[in-house]
């Protein structure tokens, strides 16, 4: 992402990493159509805008202003954000252990913040949009889960990522994309490192990501977000990010209160 940022604006990586989705997904489409229940196609594209339109978007622009490895380990707030969300619209039930780790995670969110050296009350907001992402995952990990039993993982990515096509192109157009020198090597490799996230850390990934939730259910499935803070420490002391112990320990108050949630 920070790569395909470094001559395209945000909303022409987010728009670029949906329509490589939608294109590869194409072929699976039709079937889609075929096979998806019409009162089942509302919540497909619901969970198509919550689970990648909107998420990716917003995690664009806020890692214009905050570094990727804070962007991680904010994310690690998914499951979090499952159980609030599920028991707040979804009739989901919570015991004193998970009401338990949600206080630990959101305490440990709050210290991760104040770790932060290089946080002002000005980038502050734009970590805010990482949390409203996450905060869409959570409400679209509970839709998928209720209301798309019956309905193949496949055929729910394929559906919702074409159905986004024509909006990401409106986007493109409308950002001046069209009319960028696009031959240049450097918008060249700004287009296909978008493309690439696209294609495998979207398409694949949410294929993947709609079996495990309707094979392992909701709350398990959210834990796959366990690792992402990991990865992004890591991807961002690869690029010259600043990440200090406080903050790693911060991250590890978050998990702990994420295991409890999880917990049996």
């Amino acid at each position: 992402m920070k790569s395909g940022m470094n001559t395209l604006s945000p909303y022409q990586v987010a728009s670029i990493r949906l329509i490589s989705s939608g294109v590869v997904l194409l072929p699976f489409a039709l079937k889609a159509f075929r096979v998806i229940p019409a009162l089942k196609r509302g919540p497909v594209i619901l969970s198509g805008l919550l689970g990648s339109f909107f998420p990716a978007y917003l995690f664009c622009i806020a890692e214009t202003k905050i570094d990727s490895a804070l962007a991680g380990i904010l994310n690690a707030l998914t499951p979090l954000f499952v159980i609030i969300t599920g028991v707040a619209f979804f009739q989901l039930r919570i015991n004193m252990q998970q009401l338990l780790g949600m206080l630990i995670g959101f305490i440990g969110l709050c210290l991760l913040v104040a770790a932060g050296s290089n946080i002002s009350l000005a980038y502050f907001g734009y970590a805010l949009l990482v949390l409203l992402a996450t905060l869409f995952y959570g409400i679209n990990v509970n839709v998928v889960g209720k209301y798309l039993h019956g309905v193949g993982s496949l055929e729910i990515a394929s559906m919702a990522f074409v159905f986004l096509i024509i909006p990401c192109m409106l986007i493109l157009y409308f950002t001046g994309y069209f009319s960028l020198p696009l031959g240049n090597s450097a918008y060249i490799q700004s287009t296909l490192a978008s493309s690439v996230l696209g294609i495998f850390g979207t398409a694949v990934a949410s294929t993947l990501f709609y079996m495990l939730v309707k094979r392992a259910g909701t709350l398990f499935a959210s834990t796959v977000t366990y690792g992402i803070p990991f990865v992004a420490i890591g991807w961002g002391i690869w690029h010259g990010e600043q990440v200090n112990l406080l903050q790693v320990l911060c991250l590890g108050v978050i998990l702990c209160g994420v295991y409890l949630v999880n917990k049996k």
